[in-house]
């Protein structure tokens, strides 16, 4: 969903995957674990956050 959806909220997530809120937390909290997902403000509801794939730190090399 991340993929497609670009940053999504936890109500967001659960709303469009149909999963039941303890299976979005478990798995949201996993993949933060693993520094696969980023965790930001969100500002228009400050009692939820918004979150997004982490995008890899790509190297520049001179030629």
């Amino acid at each position: 969903m991340l993929e497609h959806g670009g940053q999504l909220t936890q109500k967001d997530l659960i709303r469009e995957t149909s999963l039941p809120s303890r299976t979005v937390r478990y798995a949201l909290n996993r993949l933060k674990e693993e520094k696969v997902l980023i965790e930001r403000h969100y500002f228009i509801d400050a009692r939820q956050s918004l979150y997004g794939l982490n995008q890899p730190q790509r190297e520049v090399v001179a030629v």
